[in-house]
């Protein structure tokens, strides 16, 4: 029978595909990792990963299988050690949230600074990229992503919707030919994405409005989108969340011009009864429904919960509450 080190490096190695990446996540030597692997392997009876220069370690079908089985044993001590530290007081430990970039520097950091405030037991990590946060490999704890997963062991909810509209600052609108109607946008330059590397369609904002002829600035970063358009050379779609909390910038064809976008927040399942990941997931849906109105541009300022904030985790058995749906293999 495998002990929970074997277990470990196991999982470290399953999640990164590289013994370097796990053994500098755990603190030992590469020599270790590789060592723990040979001999898991061996007490098993199995291979566990099929190993290569190019691609790494990558698992076999009975590695899958025992990775399914390894992330249950990791769930279970973790809700057992919360269980015995007296964590049902104090949610304590470490997390790791991952987010779209827009929202997980302008909206989601500023929200973590509050909370890690209330739980100063917890540590965080935040993580805003452009790209999808893997679950499957760990990466994060949480993630808010554009699109809801489709399939997978995942406890799942919508976290809000939000608007987008074309925005510009005062000057370029002041210096360039008035926009009275959308046929009035083919005399302007506009901001965007770089097509070939979007890594959702939900990106594809500028599609209807525009040719793309017109589109002289283009980034896979939002924030560089954000940037580009203070610039005053050109105009951007962007987050009302973002462009709202800019005096500098003018939302342009208020009236006509909106796009609607969403906020899927989603987990293991099998987190759903560790505390301070659900102190994490009760708090954010209470505060980003708190903070509506700056998602859809009708506020300026980002609000946190006044005074003390009490999560429901607190009257709820592990496991227990509305925290969603799971979304499970179609």
């Amino acid at each position: 029978m495998p002990d929970w080190d074997a277990i470990r490096y196991f999982l470290e190695v399953a999640r990164t595909q590289r013994a370097s990446a796990a053994a500098q996540r755990l603190g030992v030597r590469h020599s270790t990792v590789t060592r723990r692997i040979r001999a898991l392997e061996q007490d098993l009876g199995v291979t566990l990963f099929e190993k290569s220069r190019a691609s790494g370690y990558t698992p076999t079908e009975e590695g899958l299988r025992f990775f399914a089985h390894a992330e249950q044993v990791e769930s279970t001590l973790l809700a057992a050690r919360e269980s015995l530290s007296g964590a049902a007081q104090m949610p304590s430990g470490h997390l790791r949230i991952g987010s779209t970039e827009g929202f997980g520097s302008t909206v989601l950091t500023p929200l973590m600074v509050d909370f890690q405030r209330r739980h100063p037991a917890m540590t965080l990590d935040i993580m805003p990229v452009p790209r999808f946060i893997s679950l499957s490999k760990r990466e994060a704890d949480i993630a808010i992503a554009l699109e809801r997963p489709q399939r997978g062991p995942y406890l799942c909810t919508k976290l809000a919707d939000y608007s987008l509209r074309l925005y510009g600052t005062r000057d370029y609108l002041a210096s360039h030919a008035p926009i009275r109607r959308q046929a009035d946008l083919g005399r302007h330059t506009f901001i965007g994405y770089v097509d070939e590397l979007l890594f959702s369609d939900r990106l594809r904002y500028l599609d209807d409005l525009v040719q793309p002829s017109r589109v002289v600035f283009r980034s896979t970063s939002v924030l560089a989108q954000y940037q580009a358009a203070l610039g005053g050379q050109a105009l951007a779609i962007l987050p009302c969340f973002l462009a709202a909390q800019d005096e500098r910038l003018e939302p342009v064809l208020a009236d006509s011009i909106l796009v609607t976008r969403s906020f899927w927040m989603y987990c293991h399942e099998d987190l759903r009864r560790t505390r301070r990941v659900m102190a994490l997931w009760d708090y954010l849906k209470q505060t980003v429904a708190l903070n509506r109105d700056l998602l859809h541009g009708r506020a300026r300022v980002l609000r946190t919960p006044a005074g003390d904030w009490t999560p429901s985790y607190a009257a709820q058995r592990p496991g227990h509450g509305d925290h969603g749906d799971p979304a499970s293999a179609a």
